[in-house]
């Protein structure tokens, strides 16, 4: 069982930057990033291949965020810029047990099998 653990979340004004960590205490494969606000539906933010190859992005945020991994360090990233009010929301991580880089195996959260606790972003108007 690989565990997930988010940071690097926060309150930050319009137009502001955040930069979102996970950590895995083991081997993952593609690694992703989803997002859910109150009275919403968890979404699908970002998700990279192990080898980093291959980027995928909820069209909401491309061109925004930037998704990277260190797998020395088991760790994947997600840095957001210019945030706007409607990204306030907790991010969740998310990584697989195997590799499978269909666009459907990145971007739908029941292919993932390891899930962080999330970790909260605010964006003030």
């Amino acid at each position: 069982q690989v565990q997930l653990v988010e940071s690097g979340g926060g309150l930050v004004q319009a137009g502001g930057s955040l930069r979102l960590s996970c950590v895995a205490s083991g081997r993952t494969y593609n690694m992703g990033w989803f997002r859910q606000a109150p009275g919403k539906e968890r979404e699908f933010v970002g998700a990279i291949t192990r080898s980093g190859l291959r980027t995928l992005y909820a069209d909401s945020v491309k061109g925004r965020f930037t998704i990277s991994r260190d797998n020395a360090k088991n760790t994947v990233y997600l840095q957001m810029n210019s945030l706007k009010p409607e990204d306030t929301a907790s991010y969740y991580c998310a990584a697989t047990a195997t590799t499978a880089t269909a666009t459907t195996s990145m971007t739908r959260d029941r292919e993932y099998d390891y899930w962080g606790q999330g970790t909260q972003v605010t964006v003030s108007s």
